[in-house]
């Protein structure tokens, strides 16, 4: 029997709601560039109906695997649940899968998934979620050179810019078994056929340069993967809950947008001593939060100088002409709208990656102002400090607000240019859809042998 393949892309993200959004906008820009190529989107019964809710192109089709067992209530409990439990059932799903896949892009977190299309002789192309400082730290520093010790100084841009281990999460003791998993990550990366970033070239060139001296696999970065082209669309669509016609009524560049994520949270009293510095540093704001607290419900009601949401469209909000800057947790997707809309950032670092993040933003671009300095939660940021690193970031015509400015808007004018015709993510992204096709025909050609 001869077979005709055509190619027939399984993805396969980490089942976290900021590891899926990525990896569905990378789905949507390959099938949109080449509709020949076959997407089956691989996601847990409990994500699978809300994203398939929304409209999706004809050849990306969504399959669900199982729920994680109940008892991965917990972050870590949740991690072992994903890195033990997963395997089982996707090898189940790749046997019925037609036609068969040509490629797999997965969750570089998932060596399981990596080793299981090894064995299988499927191509894969690891995706990872976060900066490449990040994955620079975990493969050079703590993988290849085992420094795990918290007393030694890591560089996170080569050479250039140096983190103590001690405040690095990783290393911080409470996070070993999340450390176990990230260096078995590491260890099966190189077996990869290729490294999918969702960066932009200009942004971290030193460490994708060292990775391309380090690794011999091709390394692609093709970010920002955030759905930019459908704030257009999205713009027509008036069920906002009156938060745009509310930022419609405020002054350019006066409101600052306040997220902490959709999967962490700040403590009670963290979040009244940030309302707290936002009426007395008089600042207009709009809060994303599902914690509202009386105080903060007061603070809006005296002033009507703020706004509380449960929910909104982030890419329609940080467009709006009245926001002037993006008080973040510093989650990469997060960071990288911020960056495509040109915004200055507080920082508020809460886990994991988000601290080093943090630094790329404040130290590294100089495009931040930092409000918390680590991810202890006990540690409370007092409202005098918060007040003065307010009216500081706030006041467009300082020297520390203007220049600020000044640079995010050079970022934004070097992400547009990365994702226009012959720019550096967008070369990235034709180049790796010439190696599906390609990996694609090879394939037929070892089934027809």
């Amino acid at each position: 029997m001869e077979f005709h393949l055509q190619p027939h892309v399984v993805v396969l993200p980490y089942p976290s709601q900021g590891h899926i959004n990525p990896m569905i906008n990378l789905s949507n820009i390959l099938v949109s560039q080449n509709s020949d190529i076959l997407v089956t989107f691989l996601v847990t019964h409990h994500c699978f109906s809300r994203i398939t809710s929304n409209a999706k192109p004809h050849n990306i089709t969504f399959a669900a695997l199982p729920d994680l067992h109940p008892s991965a209530d917990t972050f870590e409990a949740t991690i072992h649940a994903v890195m033990t439990q997963m395997e089982g059932p996707l090898q189940s799903l790749l046997d019925c899968l037609h036609p068969p896949p040509t490629l797999l892009i997965c969750d570089a977190f998932l060596s399981w998934a990596v080793a299981l299309a090894y064995r299988r002789k499927i191509p894969v192309a690891a995706f990872w979620t976060t900066s490449t400082a990040e994955l620079w730290l975990q493969y050079f520093h703590l993988f290849q050179r085992n420094q795990l010790c918290r007393q030694k100084k890591l560089d996170y841009i080569p050479s250039t810019y140096w983190i103590d281990g001690s405040d690095y999460p990783l290393l911080n003791g409470k996070n070993s078994k999340i450390l176990q998993w990230a260096l078995k990550s590491c260890e099966w990366l190189p077996k990869a056929q290729y490294l999918l970033l969702p960066s932009i070239y200009e942004l971290e060139s030193k460490v994708v340069d060292a990775f391309k001296a380090n690794l011999s696999i091709p390394i692609y970065t093709i970010g920002p993967n955030i759905p930019y082209s459908s704030v257009a669309e999205n713009s027509l669509n008036p069920n906002n809950n009156g938060y745009m016609e509310w930022l419609d009524r405020q002054p350019p560049n006066s409101v600052l947008y306040i997220s902490h994520g959709s999967y962490l949270s700040i403590s009670s009293a963290q979040m009244e001593e940030i309302a707290i510095a936002l009426h007395d540093g008089n600042v207009r704001f709009m809060w994303v939060t599902r914690e509202e607290s009386p105080k903060l419900r007061e603070i809006c009601n005296e002033k009507k100088m703020g706004l509380v949401v449960a929910w909104c469209d982030q890419l329609r909000v940080l467009s709006h002409h009245a926001v002037g800057g993006y008080w973040t947790h510093c989650g990469w997707n997060s960071v990288m709208e911020g960056i495509f809309y040109g915004l200055p950032f507080l920082t508020f670092p809460i886990a994991l990656d988000q601290p080093l993040i943090s630094r790329l933003i404040v130290e590294y671009w100089k495009v931040g102002l930092r409000v918390k300095k680590d991810e202890n939660k006990e540690d409370l940021v007092r409202r005098d400090v918060i007040v003065v690193l307010l009216r500081k970031f706030m006041d467009l015509q300082s020297d520390v607000g203007s220049e600020i400015r000044r640079r995010a808007k050079e970022l934004q004018r070097m992400v547009q240019l990365a994702i226009s015709e012959n720019g550096s993510s967008h070369t990235n992204i034709r180049t790796f859809l010439d190696n599906i096709v390609q990996t694609g025909a090879e394939r037929v050609q070892l089934q027809n042998a």
